[in-house]
């Protein structure tokens, strides 16, 4: 039980709550909190799933969780060539090609390329071959000066809003497989520098060169609110749309 008490105070901790704050939204009181954290108070497998869910744990660290308590852990982890998920990746499938004229992806927790749609191909031109074999990684094909880097414009804004949510995700969740590649991509871009004037105040769009002029792009992410599944939980939909409408127009938009 020790294993789960240094767990269990490290979330907190990282969540910046009290034990009072934990208690109450896991529906128990802080002395209880209190005992699990010093091994004093072995918890029930209940109790377990609602101090993870309380703590906002992704579902692989709930199961992690799960396993330091001592118990079987309760989501499941599908491969995705595992035919159950097959209706999950055919509808990500219909959703990508329902964005066209625009490009959009389905990338895994490490930013490992799981499905696109046929408008990928603008992102990728004149990229390494090597960048593009699987498993191709999105986050690296990015940043790597043998892949879309020398074609942004504002390689630094866009650098910087890669490695920040990739900062704030490990921060939240320490991951050292996300640490890792962070150093990477850290050593592809240059030093931070404040934002280029002329950017968009809500969100920073890539300026992209392209066969078909530069293009202007906004990124928005899609997650499975409700996923039970540990893989389906870390997939990500990512779309690209227009931020002006030149490059709606170069897409080729209605």
């Amino acid at each position: 039980m020790e294993t789960f008490a240094i767990a269990l105070r490290d979330w907190r901790t990282r969540r910046r709550l009290s034990q009072l704050e934990l208690a109450l939204r896991a529906g128990t009181t802080q002395r209880h909190v209190s005992f699990m954290e010093r091994g004093r108070s072995v918890p029930g497998r209940g109790m377990v799933v609602r101090v993870a869910e309380s703590l906002e744990l992704p579902l692989r660290e709930r199961n992690g969780l799960l396993l330091a308590a001592g118990y079987a852990p309760s989501y499941p982890e599908t491969t995705l060539d595992d035919p159950r998920l097959r209706p999950i990746l055919d509808g990500m499938q219909r959703l990508l090609d329902g964005h066209r004229p625009y490009p959009a992806i389905v990338v895994d927790k490490y930013g490992t390329l799981v499905a696109h749609n046929d408008r990928f191909t603008v992102l990728t031109e004149g990229v390494d071959a090597d960048l593009l074999r699987a498993p191709c990684n999105v986050l690296r094909l990015a940043l790597h000066p043998r892949g879309m880097a020398p074609r942004i414009h504002n390689l630094g804004d866009w650098a910087r809003h890669i490695l920040e949510r990739l900062t704030q995700e490990i921060a939240r969740t320490p991951d050292d497989r996300l640490s890792e590649l962070l150093a990477e991509l850290e050593g592809y871009v240059p030093a931070p520098s404040l934002p280029e004037d002329g950017h968009l105040g809500f969100a920073v769009p890539v300026r992209l060169s392209s066969s078909l002029g530069e293009l202007r792009l906004l990124t928005a992410i899609t997650t499975f609110a409700t996923a039970v599944d540990v893989t389906v939980s870390e997939l990500k939909l990512e779309t690209f749309l227009p931020a002006d409408d030149a490059t709606a127009a170069a897409l080729g938009a209605p």
